[in-house]
């Protein structure tokens, strides 16, 4: 699938893929309706401005913090607004980290931490499919920043770990 290229429109603001759209990076694509994106929470009013002034047509405020847009050419697009400590170190190792589509994507350490205390079924879903293929490298990764960042989730994560390594033996 191919996403818009927002990176004119939000210009100097840090930000990242994330979603459906990063996860493709780590697992195979799933189909979604939109692109999500994140943001520091201190650069919303200004991201705002700049997508109005793109043309993007506002569309109300996420419950999860943020706001959803609509492209000039009618493409959705959710902006994440992070309040998270860990998140400007994410967004720092994001500027690095491009798909084929050339899309500034989420380390996967952190796409997982993020899908995982979003806690919905569709997030967990996706963190099983990323683990069950990852390398002991990028689980090593994993492992580390949820001792850091989520230290109470280390037994879930594993649980995850092993179900996806169970549904991509298959």
């Amino acid at each position: 699938m191919v996403f818009p290229d927002i990176a004119p429109a939000l210009g100097p603001i840090e930000w990242a893929v994330t979603g459906a759209a990063a996860a493709r990076l780590y697992m195979p694509e799933r189909a979604t309706r939109g692109l999500d994106v994140v943001i520091r929470a201190e650069d919303g009013p200004r991201a705002r401005e700049r997508l109005r002034l793109a043309g993007f047509s506002y569309l109300g405020e996420l419950a999860i913090g943020g706001s959803t847009w609509r492209t000039p050419d009618g493409f959705p697009v959710d902006v994440v607004e992070c309040r998270e400590p860990w998140f400007a170190h994410a967004l720092k190792e994001a500027q690095s980290n491009r798909d084929a589509q050339g899309l500034l994507v989420l380390p996967m350490p952190f796409l997982v931490l993020m899908k995982f205390r979003a806690g919905r079924v569709q997030d967990l879903a996706d963190v099983t499919r990323m683990l069950g293929q990852a390398s002991d490298e990028a689980l090593a990764s994993v492992r580390s920043l949820f001792a850091q960042w989520l230290p109470g989730g280390g037994e879930d994560l594993e649980s995850l770990i092993e179900l996806g390594r169970l549904e991509m033996s298959r």
